[in-house]
């Protein structure tokens, strides 16, 4: 991913809030046949190795985890994003040298991926995922709630995913490389916009890009 110096987020912990922010994910490896990308949920276990280590399940029929990876896979999560239209600036009324572009936020890791089909390991695999997504409301479910014999046919269904992250790249494109006149211009623009993420965009900018 491109990183100019202005959008370029280096600090770990801050990738990682992104990365939980996001939760799904595109996962993304390289093979003889081409690429092949997959949505996933998956948790990020910062305990394990110098950036964290991902985990995850795929669907069993899904040829992903059966083709031979290529080098290192990635895992992309997206954060609020906005178009930004060069109407907000102030530098069109000043000289009209201005176009649109988009502000977002992004997190690409990388590294080696592991596949497993031990029954335990998916079973902690999944039992944490779902404890991470259950855990905010008020009557979470748990995967010991159903049936055990319908959890153990389930997990013959999936196959596990491992990857500790070797490499992370952030970019916080909120508006930085612009005046504070184009940023005050780009604020009360996406402030009056109909998408939930424009108004989200808006205080990152405000706040100068930071979450």
């Amino acid at each position: 991913m491109y990183t100019p110096p202005a959008f370029r987020e280096d600090d770990t912990a801050a990738l990682h809030a992104l990365m939980r922010a996001a939760r799904l994910c595109n996962f993304v490896t390289a093979t003889a046949e081409g690429p092949m990308a997959t949505p996933l949920p998956l948790f990020l276990d910062e305990s394990e190795g110098a950036f964290g280590t991902l985990y995850g399940h795929i669907a069993r029929p899904n040829p992903q985890w059966q083709v031979p990876v290529l080098g290192e896979a990635m895992a992309i999560f997206m954060g609020p994003d906005a178009y930004v239209t060069p109407s907000w600036y102030a530098a069109k009324r000043e000289h009209g040298k201005v176009v649109p572009t988009w502000n977002y936020i992004a997190v690409q890791a990388s590294g080696p991926v592991e596949f497993f089909e031990d029954p335990e390991r998916l079973r902690a695999a999944v039992t944490r995922l779902t404890n991470l997504y259950e855990r905010p409301r008020i009557e979470a479910w748990a995967v010991s709630d159903a049936p055990e014999p319908f959890i153990a046919a389930q997990l013959r269904g999936i196959v596990g995913l491992r990857m500790p992250i070797t490499r992370l790249v952030g970019k916080r494109k909120m508006s930085q490389n612009r005046s504070a006149e184009d940023r005050s211009g780009v604020v009360a623009g996406l402030r009056q916009g109909e998408r939930a993420s424009d108004h989200v965009v808006a205080e990152l900018v405000a706040e100068g890009g930071v979450a």
